[in-house]
């Protein structure tokens, strides 16, 4: 065994052997993978192994999709059968809720070049004639749906690494995970010591285990998972040829042909946990006792569907364990608290994922970021927050729900609240519908007195339509006040703590103070890893404001520029609050409230002052995300309510109120204001968002500078743009695919929001340069259904920020 590695992984199930592969291709040879057991042992061995191609996320789509063509390939490569499969997938809608679904899936494949298209019924017969199509609104068909072999798969991703230069160590638990001082490791098995650059933990069932000997906790927990296949049926035999597999979500089972019968699964709602505190160490290729009793309701929606299932034995029942998330999505990523320590781990449909995740994962270890952007699933999107309660809510609604739709601005309950701040139970008390943000109870809306404040959840305008509505024009016409209590504060301090600052963000970083800048923050790639509000509060002080939900995520690129000495980098995120006042009455209620001058003169935009307010000492910045007149407020929490009552008095007395984050979307987008996580992402360059005015390539030295220096003088591949669509019940909400009047695939939707104050429904996103300008018709796939749209030249709420720098 060697005794130094590039790469050590952790774990020789599926997704384990897929990395290591891609490590190999990406030019790494010199990589070990650790096993305690055989091959498989865990969850790879006994899962179904379906294949299928499309995602409601665009990107895992992507991923999927490229995972569906590596496995032919891959048995080229290495003479490994992979046991591949594909008749196609049949796509059933009962509901008109998943027609929509659908309908906007099939787009997508349409915008990225992928095979997923409607059939009629008579099609549908003829490809799987054992399936009874009453009561289907829609049928997709995925020709290159499927199934593979786990095993033989898992064995030809450990042969092309071997190939290469891997080498796989079977019956080799691992005892330790030791990190140097220059952030290298040691792993410790029982068999010997690896120093190593990198771990990467894809252990799977024991993915906790592993974590645990580097410190780290990772909310994930098992369930017991069932599926079974029935005896040879006739029909099938006399067929001749192998059907394609049957998705019906609605009935909440799945369905494909395994051998002359057919393998029939479900996640049922009387679902069960299994080793909670921690996966045996011995567990390997055993399963759990059969309890069909379970799974009877999803039994009896296969048979009604698809008759012969009923009128056949059981050949065999396969109960076995998966490890999930509290999202059910894959925890992905360097640890940010860490140097080189990588987690791929709870995934749950593996075998359409692999290929996908092993190329993000060797591009991210191998070359400093992943090409597509995953913050969906990057492991940064939890925090300690995310504890075992919390977890175990979460997943048991998943795994009760896993064909459920998620609806857009959907906000689920299961094990919420979390952490809340003062002021919630005032904001419950006023009819406030609560999100959730990194682990925050963060108002959505407000419910006036005798509104329901349970959420009705679609891909329609839902109940919610109206109130936020009610919000937005108030704030337009009057004023209101909104909680920006969820966004990241940082406070970063020292005799170099701009120079720190300027060697860390793309900006320059100003240097008077009671001065604010916008800055991006740049990636590997040279795209927006981030955007942030610098303020300069003294000659060694800044405060860096950032979003909330990324905290976690910006640790990492903090971290990779040493502090100097005698600076420090201290997130104030939980210790300090915070409110946006804003509108066209803005400075009349603030006013009274403060003996600082709020007179343009006297605080101009991007201006900050160390004010007090109703008592309350804040930091207050001229800067409003509403794209309206205003001024957000940062204070002590232990001052929040105070602040909050004063200023909520004041708003009432000239008709504000307060107003909930929905509603600052839809302002934001009236103002074409973009927001990191949606318009900006690694994926897209600054010259592409308009941010290239703020990467000071002559300032010195930032992070990934070089990375942007060679992309800078290239055109913009895409253009960030706004839309205004022809539609009326339904608004975009992201993702929607964008097409020329003529179908030729043009773009996306990154963003969508009804413009209440302009009364139109807008959008932002992005469309290949060139191919369209200001004023051109386009067509916007909503609800998966073409809508007309207009590329606006500018954006239809105050486009000279007049109203802004009032």
């Amino acid at each position: 065994m060697r005794t130094h590695a590039q790469a050590v992984v952790i774990g020789g199930g599926l997704i384990g052997c897929s990395i290591l592969y891609h490590l190999t291709k990406l030019g790494w040879t010199d990589v070990v993978l650790l096993e305690r057991d055989e091959l498989t042992s865990g969850s790879t061995w006994h899962a179904a192994a379906n294949i299928h191609g499309l995602h409601d996320s665009t990107n895992i789509s992507r991923l999927q999709h490229y995972t569906m063509g590596l496995y032919k390939e891959l048995e080229k490569e290495t003479g490994q059968s992979c046991g591949v499969f594909q008749p196609g997938s049949l796509y059933l809608a009962q509901t008109e809720a998943r027609e929509h679904q659908l309908r906007l899936q099939a787009a997508k494949a349409k915008r990225y070049g992928m095979n997923f298209y409607e059939v009629t019924r008579d099609e549908a017969e003829r490809l799987h004639p054992l399936v009874d199509y009453d009561g289907i609104r829609c049928i997709m068909f995925e020709p290159e749906g499927g199934n593979v072999d786990p095993s033989g798969v898992t064995a030809a991703y450990a042969a092309g690494a071997r190939q290469r230069g891997a080498q796989i160590h079977r019956f080799t638990p691992v005892i330790g995970t030791e990190q140097q001082a220059d952030g290298s490791w040691i792993v410790r098995t029982t068999k010997g010591d690896i120093h190593t650059q990198w771990v990467v933990n894809a252990a799977g069932l024991w993915a906790r285990e592993v974590a645990a000997l580097a410190g780290v906790t990772l909310p994930l927990i098992p369930t017991e998972h069932q599926y079974f296949v029935t005896e040879t049926i006739p029909q099938i035999a006399e067929m001749g040829r192998r059907l394609p597999s049957v998705s019906d979500r609605d009935g909440e089972y799945y369905l494909r042909q395994e051998g002359l019968g057919l393998l029939v699964g479900a996640y049922e709602r009387d679902m069960r946990f299994w080793a909670e505190d921690g996966t045996p160490p011995d567990f390997g290729h055993e399963l759990f006792p059969d309890d069909m009793e379970r799974i009877e309701e999803n039994m009896m929606r296969a048979i009604d569907r698809v008759p012969a299932v009923g009128e056949t034995g059981v050949k065999r029942v396969i109960n076995g364990p998966m490890i999930w998330s509290p999202d059910s999505a894959a925890l992905f990523g360097p640890v940010p608290e860490l140097s080189n320590y990588f987690c791929c781990n709870g995934i749950i449909p593996g075998f359409s994922q692999s290929g996908g995740l092993g190329r993000l994962s060797a591009e991210w270890i191998v070359e400093g970021e992943p090409t597509l952007d995953m913050f969906g699933w990057d492991l940064a999107r939890y925090g300690s927050w995310a504890n075992k309660a919390f977890t175990k809510a979460r997943v048991q609604d998943q795994y009760a729900h896993r064909f459920k739709i998620h609806f857009p601005n959907e906000e689920r309950a299961a094990g919420r609240p979390v952490r809340t701040r003062p002021v919630y139970d005032m904001q419950k008390a006023m009819g406030a519908v609560f999100g959730l943000n990194f682990g925050w109870e963060h108002p959505l809306w407000y419910a006036a007195q005798g509104e329901p404040t349970e959420e009705t959840i679609g891909f329609k305008r839902q109940n919610w339509w109206e109130p936020v509505g009610r919000e937005a024009r108030m704030l337009r016409e009057k004023v209101g006040v909104i909680d920006i209590s969820n966004y990241a504060k940082y406070r970063v301090k020292g005799p170099d703590a701009e120079g720190w600052l300027n060697s860390v963000l793309a900006n320059r970083m100003p240097s008077v103070i009671g001065r604010s800048c916008l800055s991006p923050l740049i990636g590997k790639r040279g795209g927006i890893a981030g955007d942030f509000t610098v303020t300069k509060l003294a000659e060694t002080e800044f405060m860096v404001i950032g979003s909330g939900m990324a905290e976690r995520y910006h640790l990492r690129f903090f971290r990779a520029v040493p502090l100097p000495e005698g600076t420090s980098f201290v997130s104030e995120t939980e210790a300090m609050c915070g409110f946006n006042v804003a509108g066209p009455l803005a400075r009349e209620v603030l006013q009274p409230l403060t003996s600082a001058d709020l007179s343009t003169q006297a605080f101009p935009f991007m201006r900050s002052q160390a004010i007090t307010v109703a008592g309350v000492p804040v930091l207050a910045l001229r800067v409003s995300f509403t794209g309206d007149l205003g001024w957000e407020l940062h204070c002590k929490v232990e001052d929040q309510e105070t602040l909050y009552a004063a200023l909520l008095d004041a708003v009432a007395k000239v008709g504000g109120g307060p107003v909930g984050g929905r509603a600052l979307s839809s302002l934001r987008v009236e103002k074409g204001y973009g927001s990191w996580g949606r318009e900006y992402s690694p994926e897209y360059w600054p010259q592409e968002v308009g941010f290239e005015r703020l990467v000071k390539l002559d300032k010195g030295d930032f992070l990934n500078r070089d990375a942007y220096f060679a992309i800078a003088e290239k055109p913009a591949r895409e253009q960030l743009v706004m839309f205004d669509i022809d539609v009326t019940d339904a608004d975009a909400t992201g993702g929607e695919p964008v097409f020329l009047p003529d179908g030729t695939p043009l773009g996306n939707v990154s963003t969508g929001a009804y413009g209440y104050s302009v009364g139109r429904s807008l959008a932002l996103g992005y469309v290949k340069a060139g191919m369209a300008k200001a004023g051109d018709q386009v067509s916007i796939a909503i609800l998966g259904r073409p809508h007309k749209a207009v590329i606006l030249e500018q954006p239809l709420f105050d486009p000279e920020g007049r109203k802004l720098r009032a």
